[in-house]
């Protein structure tokens, strides 16, 4: 049996599903695609996202490459998120997703009006 391990990197679906695993990286590429943010501006968008989880997702995406960490040099310091090249590719994929997402809502909604008579 093939494992996941093997299939990184080679498989588009199993690439995707690893480097989106993350609870939170969906939304942190969402607000990232809006303007480029500092952590506690992100920290502010997600408030039931821990500081230590934010730190692991932002990690995770930088070492994936879907976003990128400017420092400054200065006291104190000030470091910057924003989405890469291939983070700002994602974009796309993320409005076809809040699409669908839109569409799932209203037959879950429906299904509850019905389910309610």
């Amino acid at each position: 049996m093939v494992s996941e391990n093997d299939l990184f990197g080679k498989c588009p679906y199993v690439t995707v599903q690893k480097v989106l695993s993350g609870k939170w990286s969906i939304m942190i590429l969402y607000h990232l695609g809006i303007k480029t943010m500092r952590f506690g501006e992100l920290q502010r968008q997600l408030p039931d996202l821990t500081q230590s989880t934010l730190t692991k997702q932002l990690r995770a995406l930088e070492e994936y490459g879907l976003i990128e960490r400017k420092i400054y040099p200065q006291v104190p310091p000030k470091v910057e998120y924003s989405l890469s090249d291939i983070g700002i590719k994602f974009k796309k994929v993320l409005s076809e997703l809040a699409i669908w997402g839109n569409e799932y809502i209203e037959i879950l909604t429906a299904r509850m009006t019905v389910s309610d008579k």
